[in-house]
């Protein structure tokens, strides 16, 4: 152990990583120098090497023309206005909603099969950044930030699962996926719209924005990512979170990682109008959905089933829809990819809600002639316990253009659909169930065809909602009747007992 104190070995390190010899480090003295200093030294000399890799590749020829701005969400209409990335904006002249807005041409001086190349050489490797399945795509999410301002935990890349039992045995289907967008660092998908918004308050800070905080509304996945994100980044997080209306586990993480968590006595509508007040009077950056950088992370998720299904379009993408955000995200990716060459259509959407949380399913049976916000009522879809949704023009938009679908589920259509699949291998949070419930409706509809290639996206991992489960598996709902549950068998320490339970189960 005495040998790394010598100021050889540090030199020695350098020198393998490319460091110049005459760059001053302060050695370490002797034994009498603290392990710490040391290994401090040591992982300088690691960021070093990670970052001097990447700074020593070559930039993409023409990257310098790719670029993208805010643009107010008017699709179809023509207007002159237009922001900096660079600015602190989250909406229009008038009010509405902003996009981020490629520069097209620029993208399309590269054929599709260059795109498609790209993607899969960087796909899941450890280069910096591209390792990540959203910074792999970089040039289609924000061109113009430099690798050492990006914050990423290599997120994205999430397994997409041949449902192979659960589509044969209960839906008569070979073709059934589930996108597994909640393996990620947080559990779930919002990893994937928090890396390149914190990325680029990371950016802004460094360039002297007074910006002193990031903050945002959540049902509890929002939180996770966002607290997570900043603290990499070494940026304060301060989270309104729902009194009492998200799982322990989704309260656990931003406390953890060292965010202020306030806890309030109002409902997900009410944290968001809250968090739109403060940070219209302090320099806290906003980092709810209503920001569309977030969407430029989760459109990623929607080139990535493409990539993995190597360029052939699915017939039908199954989504849990709460803020509707992420509707809008994945119809932004497949259309990307259509506009650009890479496929020759977009798959069709259904947007799945819980029943106690449907304003967009409401508005979709009267025709989307008129929307109405509602007062959401609990559900144990608890992330899409939200009435009022901020991307509700984003959604209908999405949908009408895809010739999308909209469908619900009851709490206890939600909670078999979820524990049916997890009988076939799966281990499904109540949001994925919704999303399974309106893909078995719309199976017995006949609207879904056996035949259909079909890809469910589970937003979240089954683990941050095991009190829904356990209490299902325990029959302690009130008036379900947990037709899936599956209980612990409660025998006595007897040898013969356990044989009766064995023969009885097994049938032998």
């Amino acid at each position: 152990m005495a040998a790394i104190h010598q100021p050889l070995n540090v030199a020695s390190l350098q020198a393998r990583r490319g460091v110049s010899a005459g760059t001053p480090v302060r050695a370490a003295r002797g034994p009498s120098a603290s392990h710490a200093r040391v290994l401090r030294l040591d992982c300088a000399a690691n960021e070093i090497s990670i970052r001097s890799e990447a700074k020593k590749r070559a930039p993409l020829p023409n990257r310098h023309l790719f670029n993208a701005k805010y643009v107010p969400f008017a699709p179809g209409t023509d207007t002159d206005e237009s922001y900096h990335l660079d600015e602190v904006i989250y909406r229009s002249k008038n009010g509405g909603l902003l996009d981020v807005q490629h520069d097209m041409e620029a993208l399309a001086i590269y054929g599709p099969e260059y795109w498609k190349a790209l993607f899969d050489e960087r796909s899941g490797r450890s280069q910096w950044p591209y390792g990540s399945g959203v910074w792999s795509k970089k040039e289609w999410v924000l061109p113009g930030i430099a690798d050492e301002d990006i914050v990423s935990m290599f997120e994205g890349n999430s397994n997409l699962f041949w449902a192979e039992r659960f589509g044969k045995e209960e839906l008569n289907m070979s073709d059934l996926w589930v996108k597994q967008c909640g393996n990620s660092h947080t559990g779930s998908f919002k990893d994937l719209g928090m890396t390149v918004l914190v990325s680029q308050v990371n950016r802004l800070r460094k360039m002297g924005k007074p910006l002193v905080a990031v903050g945002c509304a959540s049902t509890g996945d929002t939180s996770a990512a966002l607290s997570a994100y900043a603290a990499a980044a070494k940026i304060p997080s301060i989270v309104f979170l729902p009194a009492n209306k998200i799982s322990l586990a989704q309260l656990v993480q931003p406390i953890a990682n060292g965010a202020l968590v306030m806890s309030i006595d109002t409902d997900f509508d009410g944290c968001m109008r809250l968090i739109r007040e403060v940070t219209a009077e302090l320099p806290i950056y906003l980092a709810n959905s209503l920001n569309s950088l977030r969407l430029e992370g989760q459109k990623t998720a929607a080139i990535e089933i493409l990539q993995q299904f190597n360029w052939e379009v699915p017939d039908w993408v199954i989504i849990p829809g709460g803020n509707l955000g992420n509707v809008y995200a994945f119809f932004k990716g497949f259309q990307m990819c259509k506009d650009l060459g890479l496929v020759d259509r977009v798959p069709r959407m259904v947007v799945a809600q819980a029943q106690n949380a449907n304003p967009l399913y409401r508005a979709y049976v009267k025709g989307w002639e008129n929307f109405e916000g509602i007062k959401a009522e609990d559900t144990f879809a608890s992330a899409i316990q939200i009435g009022d949704p901020i991307s509700i023009d984003r959604a209908i938009y999405a949908l009408t253009e895809c010739n999308g679908v909209v469908e619900e589920a009851s709490e206890e259509e939600l909670m078999d659909a979820a524990a049916r699949a997890d009988l076939t291998g799966m281990f499904n949070c109540p949001h994925t169930g919704v999303a399974l419930a309106a893909l078995i409706k719309l199976r017995e509809k006949g609207v879904i065809s056996p035949s259909d290639r079909t890809v469910v996206i589970s937003t979240a991992h089954g683990l941050k909602f095991t009190n829904s489960k356990i209490a299902y598996h325990a029959k302690e709902i009130e008036g379900f009747a947990s037709t899936y549950a599956n209980p612990p068998v409660v025998v006595k320490e007897d040898f013969g007992a356990v044989m009766d339970v064995l023969k009885h189960k097994l049938s032998i």
